[in-house]
């Protein structure tokens, strides 16, 4: 990874969506307005109405639990019920502009098909998840003995649905593995506000909490 993979965050509409999720501001912002949208995992519903009123898009959801999907239609939203491990494999090449899988990749049973079923899917794939590299989750494994439980990772390792944790490093090897490209990439702090100083990518993996990607299918790949 180079260090221009990684940027710093330059003031934008994301600091001025008042009572929105920064981080899911950060998301929006890297989809242009009027696109095909498919939201894998997308809970209750909470960025795809952002997309769908501040970009609006043609949006559509996939989400596991029932209640997330009850959340969703009771918003107005086209969603439906399904499993990104399984059910993006039915999905058409090329059916969306942008897929999106937000903060829930470490919870897929299979991240590098998931990941290269979303390129498939979509001419772009955008990316969020909980940094395990974070400086305040190494300090818990290195100096308490135990799994850490921050505002990003708030779940005990007994019941976490999180399995597939993974670092900004792990992620950026990933994409490489599948022969994708990263187009633009922010690091988000524990507030999940960007971070905004230019730095190598170590600097990222050791002080973002979290990073959000956006991925495109490798130069001569159809």
């Amino acid at each position: 990874m180079t260090d221009a993979e990684i940027i710093a965050a330059s003031p934008s509409d994301a600091e001025r969506n008042g009572g929105v999720r920064v981080d899911l501001a950060v998301v929006a912002e890297m989809v242009t307005p009027g696109s095909r949208v498919l939201d894998v995992g997308c809970g209750d519903g909470a960025l795809l109405r952002l997309l769908t009123e501040a970009r609006q898009v043609d949006g559509r959801g996939v989400e596991l639990s029932q209640a997330g999907v009850n959340d969703c239609v009771a918003k107005g939203l086209s969603v439906i019920q399904g499993d990104a491990d399984t059910d993006l494999c039915d999905y058409p090449d090329d059916g969306f502009d942008y897929v999106i899988l937000s903060q829930t990749l470490q919870a897929t049973h299979q991240p590098r098909k998931v990941l290269a079923n979303m390129l498939r899917i979509g001419r772009r794939a955008i990316v969020s998840f909980p940094n395990f590299g974070h400086w305040r989750v190494r300090a818990d494994l290195l100096f308490k003995g135990r799994m850490p439980v921050t505002n990003n990772l708030a779940h005990s390792w007994y019941d976490t649905p999180n399995i597939h944790l993974c670092t900004i490093k792990d992620f950026v090897e990933l994409v490489d593995a599948i022969g994708a490209r990263i187009e633009h990439g922010v690091a988000l702090d524990r507030a999940g506000a960007p971070i905004r100083v230019n730095a190598p990518w170590w600097f990222w993996n050791l002080l973002g909490a979290q990073a959000v990607f956006l991925l495109e299918r490798a130069t001569g790949k159809p």
